[in-house]
């Protein structure tokens, strides 16, 4: 089916906005739903007692966020693309206010799960905010500006923890939550104001069907990942659900393939540029998410385990700090080495990047600079090839498809950062020892964990360099 864009009538000029307005809005958009996905991982050792509940039931209050993220993300991309991304990312950022609401005014556990759920569905407004750039800005300017809203999923995630530790250390923990609503409804209010409706849509009816079996088979498959280290990877319930996603995972293709308007374009998605891209993107996940788990344990381990640092939350949280903003700095480096050399090479420089940064991790963990210096090296290295990603996915669909193509590939970041916390995890329990009332990982577990994630960003590397190098847009 051919789409063609509508044409405005004269009397119904569109307002065309500054570019720098919709890039910084775009970006400070990204960075707060970013914020809110990293903002309760201070609080977590303290949930079970904030919440009056096990800690088994309050571990929900992160995997429901992982889950409706995960969910949300395909499908407000492919709603953008039909009934408006301005709509969508107001949408998305409206659940954010309201789902930081309903944490901020309980301390219950079911309250709190659905308000962190709610904040899960906004993770969407980073790829409406990436296709609202393609549309709107001048052409040479898309290319930058996309680099910098990719980057502000890493770059949200590194302001957020030191910020949330020094917000829990302080004051009551709903604060937390008031700070978010207030950053979602200000994001709101920035967006009506200045971000006008794009005239870019793809006129179908929504695929209701392909929605409810991926959001299925995501929900199946994430939740196996997540509670596989406590069950077991051998459990039953872990084989059935594993199972369960990839039945429903065949039909919903079956379907997609035959639907006159499907929720994720499979043919599309299956061309060499944009597969290779995405699974790129798993692995590139994976590795990045495992050095923003590892670092801060070996800071805040005492002293007596051999490895760590003695590091309050706070203090660790600032020593990390800097990959964020190194992150965000090498964005717009990642967008010209793109401009220069083609998107192929920036992710390929980026994912080597984040190689260097796994083997510095290797030989010099001793002293807490080492560890800042080796995940100022992991920002250097995704800003790069986060800037990358969304060119690779954009020069292979129709301009119709960008919102929803965006979306899939955050998605598949997504995986790939739920898979790399589900192995770290497991792989830092094999090997602990005990200091008092204390249990920590061992020094072996960290090498081993840092050596699949080491592989991962080989993996990364080979799928970056295997992408074809004449784009099919």
């Amino acid at each position: 089916m051919t789409d063609t864009l509508p044409q405005l009538p004269p009397t119904a000029a569109r307002k065309v906005p500054h570019p720098t307005a919709v890039v910084a809005i775009g970006c400070f958009c990204g960075i707060v739903v970013a914020l809110t996905q990293t903002m309760i991982v201070p609080l977590i050792p303290r949930l079970p007692t904030l919440l009056s509940t096990t800690s088994s039931n309050a571990s929900w209050a992160v995997t429901a966020t992982l889950l409706t993220a995960a969910v949300s993300m395909p499908i407000s991309g492919r709603l953008g693309d039909m009934v408006g991304k301005r709509l969508m990312l107001i949408l998305s950022l409206s659940a954010l206010v309201v789902g930081s609401l309903l944490c901020a005014l309980t301390s219950s556990l079911v309250p709190v799960v659905a308000g962190r759920a709610l904040q899960g569905l906004s993770m969407g407004a980073i790829a409406l905010g990436i296709s609202i750039m393609r549309d709107e800005l001048p052409a040479e300017k898309v290319g930058p500006a996309v680099a910098r809203m990719s980057a502000t999923l890493g770059v949200g995630g590194a302001i957020g923890l030191p910020v949330a530790a020094v917000i829990v250390e302080k004051a009551n923990w709903h604060v937390l939550f008031w700070i978010a609503a207030a950053l979602g409804a200000l994001c709101i209010a920035a967006v009506l104001a200045v971000i006008p409706e794009s005239p870019v849509r793809t006129p179908a009816r929504f695929d209701g069907f392909g929605a409810l079996g991926l959001g299925t088979a995501l929900v199946l498959l994430l939740l196996a990942v997540t509670e596989g280290g406590g069950w077991g990877w051998t459990d039953p319930r872990i084989l059935a659900l594993i199972a369960g996603s990839l039945a429903v995972f065949a039909v919903w293709g079956y379907w997609e393939l035959r639907s006159p308007a499907p929720l994720v374009d499979l043919r599309t998605s299956a061309r060499p540029q944009v597969l290779f891209t995405n699974v790129a993107s798993v692995a590139t996940g994976f590795a990045m998410y495992g050095m923003s788990l590892m670092p801060i344990q070996l800071l805040v381990a005492p002293h007596a385990t051999g490895y760590g640092e003695g590091l309050s939350l706070i203090k660790a949280g600032l020593v990390c700090m800097p990959s964020g903003l190194m992150m965000y700095l090498f964005s717009g480096v990642g967008a010209r080495l793109s401009a220069a050399r083609g998107a192929r090479i920036s992710l390929a420089v980026g994912v080597g990047i984040l190689g260097v940064s796994y083997v510095s991790m290797l030989l010099l963990r001793d002293e807490w600079w080492q560890v800042c210096f080796a995940t100022a090296l992991l920002g250097i290295g995704i800003g790069i090839a986060y800037a990358a990603m969304p060119a690779l996915i954009m020069g292979a669909v129709p301009v119709t498809e960008t919102a929803a193509a965006n979306g899939l590939n955050a998605l598949m970041r997504s995986v790939g950062t739920s898979l790399s916390s589900a192995v770290v995890a497991t792989v830092l329990a094999s090997a602990t020892i005990r200091l008092g009332s204390g249990v920590y990982p061992s020094d072996h577990a960290f090498t081993v964990a840092f050596l699949i994630s080491l592989g991962a960003s080989a993996l990364a590397l080979g799928l970056a360099l295997a992408i074809p190098r004449h784009q099919q847009a």
